[in-house]
This record gives C-alpha cells, sequence and structure tokens, in this order.
C-alpha cells in the first residue's frame, strides 16, 4: 500500500462528487467507484478527514477542494 498525499486523496474524492436530491447541494457518494476501489476512497476520506482534525486545513476548504460549496 502506497501513501496518498493529501492532494492525491482529494483529486480522487472528487471523482465521486455527485449533486444530491437536496436542492444545489453536492455530496460525496462512494456508489459511484467500483467495489475493488472503495478501499482506495475510504482511506482518501481518512486522511483528508485527518488533515481538517489536525487542523493543516478547515472544514469549509476542504469543502471548497473537493467542490462541494
Amino acid at each position: 500500500m502506497t501513501t496518498m498525499s493529501l492532494d492525491e486523496a482529494v483529486a480522487l474524492l472528487r471523482k465521486a462528487v455527485k449533486w444530491s436530491e437536496v436542492k444545489n447541494q453536492k455530496h460525496i457518494d462512494l456508489s459511484l467507484c467500483i467495489a475493488e476501489e472503495r478501499p482506495t476512497y475510504q482511506r482518501a476520506l481518512v486522511i483528508v478527514n485527518t488533515e481538517v482534525e489536525k487542523g493543516t486545513l478547515t472544514q469549509d476548504d476542504l469543502k471548497a477542494r473537493l467542490g462541494l460549496d
């Protein structure tokens, strides 16, 4: 297992962003990825959430980088 950088994690997760049924709202939907890739997407989620917890970036910054804002 290779180490994924924050930028790589964000780039990967951007592929799983889709419009929600809630008007004008987006979310990350892991059902968009194939089953074999799901652990990689989950690892990416851990990486970005860990950076938020450490204070490396804010939740708002993360949402903007993911295209969720």
